[in-house]
């Protein structure tokens, strides 16, 4: 594996356009990048929000304009395809309270992060939240919000993200 730093690890068979962002964590969180992978044009990973590490698998496809945020942390799994403007947000603001203004307030509870398994599609714009666990084999529509659990080769869709139909 070639590696830029500690806590940047992309594998020599990985593919990162010059034109996408990666801020790699100053407090050790890790983004790794399995072989074979691509990050495309104007796709951001960045270390915010949490402690968790940003693990992106083999065969992986992070399309133009996604964005993933380290939160409470990302586990992908392999062959696994972000379409064009996805938005992995594994982390939520405190807002309790009314006299301290929300972006002073932290970070709610971790609900577990983000973890996308193996041969998943996630379609246009869909957002993953915190907590978020999608089944091996399964698809997302695209505009979907996600912020619980997806099984094993089922497509759901909307917001909030329902059931559409099971894979033959």
């Amino acid at each position: 594996m070639a590696t830029a730093d500690a806590n940047l690890v992309v594998h020599e068979s990985a593919s990162v356009s010059p034109d996408a962002r990666i801020y790699p964590s100053t407090r050790g969180t890790r983004i790794v990048i399995g072989a074979h992978s691509s990050i495309e044009p104007f796709a951001m990973i960045r270390c915010v929000g949490g402690r968790g590490d940003v693990i992106i698998g083999e065969h992986c496809y992070v399309n133009p304009g996604c964005v993933i945020y380290s939160g409470n942390g990302v586990t992908m799994g392999n062959h696994v395809l972000l379409a064009p403007g996805v938005m992995v947000m594994p982390t939520n603001h405190q807002w309790e309270r009314r006299d301290v203004p929300i972006r002073e307030q932290g970070f709610r509870p971790s609900k577990g992060g983000v973890v996308i398994g193996d041969d998943v599609w996630v379609g246009a714009n869909a957002v993953l939240l915190d907590g978020a666990r999608i089944g091996r084999g399964a698809i997302i529509g695209a505009g979907a919000v996600v912020a619980g659990e997806i099984p094993e080769y089922e497509i759901w869709g909307g917001s909030p993200c329902a059931l559409l139909k099971r894979r033959p």
